[in-house]
């Protein structure tokens, strides 16, 4: 028996549906608003719930996460009258069982509802082995990086091939070797590859070895990269770069971890778990016909994606302290203070060279004079002063442009007050409860915000 949540403002369905989870001797409890719901969702345990997508106080997907993360974890079944392909899309991303539409809700809601169950049942039979993840050099606690670092813990765990994908800058190779340092082979070889710096002509050597002899230059035997991996991890950084003709030879050693080395008759073996990282769309590179469909498959066997830093702005702060302190570790230095307003002008920033940038920076700010025991923004290169100054320009010209005098203080206040919630979305990293942490307000003054303002957290 299980007990079912029905969040949903069409009384009549609501009750069918109550029914129909009786009968299957299920217990039902029913809320008709998402406030009602998200107030019983946390003080009722719930295997699963229902949910409505279009009520009377906002839209269902929007509260996805709260129901999902609820002590119990509920699995949430989508039910809409109004189904369309994004809303599907996004319900699934954000963690929904299933997305069904009401013409259908009582065909299709019994079988997803039996299998979200046996799921349920099966998962609490998975016994967790508490492990401390090693996360050197991998800074912050965001939610979108604890994702990343969610992903990293289950891929150690297997021996699978993993992609990872992000920008430049965002840590592809740290993010690689904490897959190797978390796996039952930490104790050997992690060997980086960089497929962009590959010289054309030696890529089969530098990577499989060659006998000596197998060419002009080739005075004794020299073992390739795939060997010294044997027993441990081989990444292959920019493997979007590698040469279409060696992709086949390559796509061979996955199937069979067997290679000849340039020269050699005989083929040798490598037991090796491969991990590989782009900053191409690689889905764009098969179509141009510059990467190969099957070799894509066995890559992206397991896949993460690193999320640029403007989208992980709440660990700006802790990035910044952990660097400060290894430079002024590596100059022999005290440990520096950080003013508000130097965390300020680096959140205004868009970092787009990412963490690197970020590192670069505050490398650059310890070349600077005049450097005391606290870093403030007047240390930043100029770039970030003049950005955060056109930024203030900019806010006042639109509060003095409310009015041909000075703007009534009703005015400047709600102007100020949406700046400040939209800011503080992107700092809260879309998370409702670290938002009300941050900005000392309840749930319900900040929902009262984002209501007046239209500013929705995903």
């Amino acid at each position: 028996m299980a007990d079912i949540l029905i969040v949903d403002d069409d009384r009549i369905l609501v009750k069918m549906l109550a029914d129909q989870v009786t009968a299957s001797g299920h217990r039902a409890e029913t809320a008709y608003t998402l406030a009602e719901g998200v107030q019983k969702i946390k003080s009722t345990s719930f295997d699963v719930v229902f949910l409505d997508v279009q009520l009377p106080d906002g839209n269902g997907l929007e509260y996805l996460a709260q129901f999902k993360g609820a002590q119990s974890t509920p699995e949430v079944i989508i039910i809409t009258g109004q189904g369309e392909a994004d809303g599907a899309e996004k319900a699934i991303i954000s963690g929904a069982w299933s997305y069904i539409e009401k013409p259908y809700v009582f065909r299709e809601l019994p079988l997803h509802l039996t299998r979200a169950l046996q799921y349920r049942q099966e998962k609490k039979k998975v016994v967790g082995i508490p492990v401390a993840l090693k996360r050197d050099r991998i800074i912050g606690s965001s939610r979108s990086l604890s994702k990343c670092l969610d992903q990293v813990a289950r891929a150690a765990a297997c021996d699978v091939s993993v992609l990872i994908t992000g920008a430049t800058g965002t840590g592809k190779e740290l993010f690689a070797k904490a897959i190797h340092e978390n796996s039952a082979r930490a104790d050997k070889n992690f060997v980086v590859v960089d497929c962009a710096a590959l010289p054309a002509t030696l890529i089969e050597s530098i990577l499989f070895g060659h006998v000596k002899g197998a060419f002009t230059s080739a005075e004794k035997q020299q073992d390739g990269l795939v060997r010294h991996a044997h027993g441990g991890t081989l990444f292959l950084d920019e493997v979007g770069e590698l040469p279409i003709n060696i992709q086949k030879t390559f796509l061979r050693l996955l199937q069979e971890h067997e290679y000849r080395p340039v020269g050699s008759s005989r083929h040798e073996y490598s037991d090796f778990r491969l991990v590989t990282a782009t900053n191409r769309n690689l889905g764009d590179c098969v179509r141009t016909g510059d990467f190969r469909e099957d070799l894509l498959f066995r890559l992206q066997a397991f896949a993460i994606e690193l999320p640029p830093l403007k989208e992980r702005l709440q660990d700006i702060r802790e990035l910044v302290t952990y660097f400060i302190a290894r430079l002024c570790d590596r100059y022999g230095l005290e440990t520096k203070g950080v003013a508000s307003d130097f965390i300020e002008a680096l959140m205004a920033y868009d970092w787009p060279g990412n963490v690197r940038e970020l590192y670069q920076t505050i490398e650059q700010v310890f070349t600077g004079a005049l450097l005391g025991p606290t870093f403030f923004a007047i240390h930043l290169p100029e770039k970030f002063r003049v950005q955060q100054a056109r930024a203030g320009f900019e806010t006042r010209k639109n509060v003095e442009g409310l009015d041909t005098m000075l703007a009534s203080w009703r005015e400047y206040k709600e102007v100020h007050e949406k700046n400040y919630v939209q800011k503080l979305k992107l700092v809260a990293d879309n998370n409702i409860s670290e938002a009300c942490r941050i900005a000392g307000l309840s749930r319900t003054r900040l929902y009262q915000l984002l209501s007046k303002y239209g500013v929705m957290f995903s």
